[in-house]
């Protein structure tokens, strides 16, 4: 019996100096896995109980859980004082200085663009238009034949336009969309048509193969050239402020007739001259018309009944001039520092 007891003391006498050597956690774990393990020490002394007498069993018993719970309180507060010694260098190599400014979020907004044609649909529709959007690829007979552009016509040659067959186009304006609404024939109309065009052209300050356009049309009975004046000197006021005012030019287009270009007065200079517009006092802005009798024929309306105008402008227009940018290609080549101005 006295020697269960040594070799019991001299196992808690052994745990205890281990403990006290540990310097971390996993260390400490060995320890434990030693003395406390299924196959550590002390539970060998339990395994060599059946060498003791029956009447001595609890005695030795005793011995080992106290001798358990010595080792396990020992082990206990050696891993609080190596916890508190992790937290507190953890504590003094990682500080956060919290008066320092948080960093800030990148945040994305509105392409020039996309903020122009927000404006101009937003004063349209406060006229009552309604935003209808078309194909991309159209055919031929709604992009040419039913605007009254005939098979001989420049605009159709393939130097101008993207030809996928003989048939089918990339659209070159987004008037075909007025085609399709005009000839499902729900009188009276008054829409918008915005979207992504493509013409064969040379990528310069003022030029690209793929722009943008919003185009406008009313029909209705009795529309004359002065609902057309009134209504887009509202909306080149709306658009560049109460003190613009604008100038229509006798032009041509197969599909209107008669046919104008509309200019508005500089509003960089009010109609003084200056550099912005190359000292004329007028800035061309977009073209327009009465639409032409035949092209309400082509699309089942009847000319002696209704009447109605048109117009389509650049949307990169719009930006070019709203935000004084004199290079086209600015708008699409995604500098961060060029589009964080608007």
């Amino acid at each position: 019996m006295s020697n269960v007891q040594e070799n019991v003391k001299k196992i808690i006498e052994e745990a205890t100096a281990k403990i006290q050597g540990v310097d971390a956690l996993d260390a400490l774990n060995e320890v434990r896995v030693a003395f406390l393990g299924k196959k550590g020490q002390l539970t060998s002394v339990l395994k060599g109980m059946k060498d003791v007498a029956p009447e001595d069993r609890p005695k030795v018993g005793q011995w080992v859980n106290e001798a358990r719970e010595t080792i396990e309180k020992h082990l206990e507060e050696t891993k609080k004082d190596l916890e508190a010694k992790k937290l507190a260098l953890q504590m003094e190599s990682e500080t956060i200085d919290v008066t320092l400014p948080a960093k800030k979020a990148e945040m994305g907004h509105r392409h020039p663009n996309a903020i122009a044609l927000d404006e101009v649909e937003r004063i349209f529709i406060g006229m009552g238009y309604e935003v209808i959007e078309g194909p991309e690829v159209e055919y031929d007979e709604y992009n040419f034949e039913k605007l009254n552009i005939p098979a001989n016509h420049p605009a159709k040659d393939e130097q101008d336009t993207f030809y996928i067959n003989k048939d089918i186009v990339l659209r070159t304006q987004t008037s075909p969309v007025q085609a399709r609404v005009m000839e499902q024939g729900k009188l009276p109309i008054r829409m918008l048509s915005p979207g992504r065009v493509f013409r064969s052209d040379e990528v310069d300050a003022t030029h690209s193969p793929s722009f943008h356009q919003i185009e406008g049309l009313v029909i209705d009975k009795n529309i004359t050239f002065a609902d057309l004046k009134g209504t887009l000197e509202v909306f080149a006021r709306e658009l560049f402020g109460p003190d613009t005012k604008t100038k229509f030019r006798p032009h041509h287009f197969p599909f209107t007739e008669p046919s104008a270009e509309m200019d508005v007065s500089c509003f960089k200079c009010g109609g003084k001259g200056c550099r912005f517009c190359k000292g004329e006092g007028w800035i061309e802005i977009l073209g327009c018309g009465m639409v032409h009798p035949h092209v309400l024929e082509m699309c089942g309306i009847d000319p002696t009944e209704y009447t109605g105008f048109a117009f389509g402008v650049g949307m990169e227009r719009i930006a070019l001039l709203k935000y004084e940018i004199d290079d086209m290609r600015l708008l699409y080549e995604n500098d961060v520092r060029f589009l964080k101005q608007f």
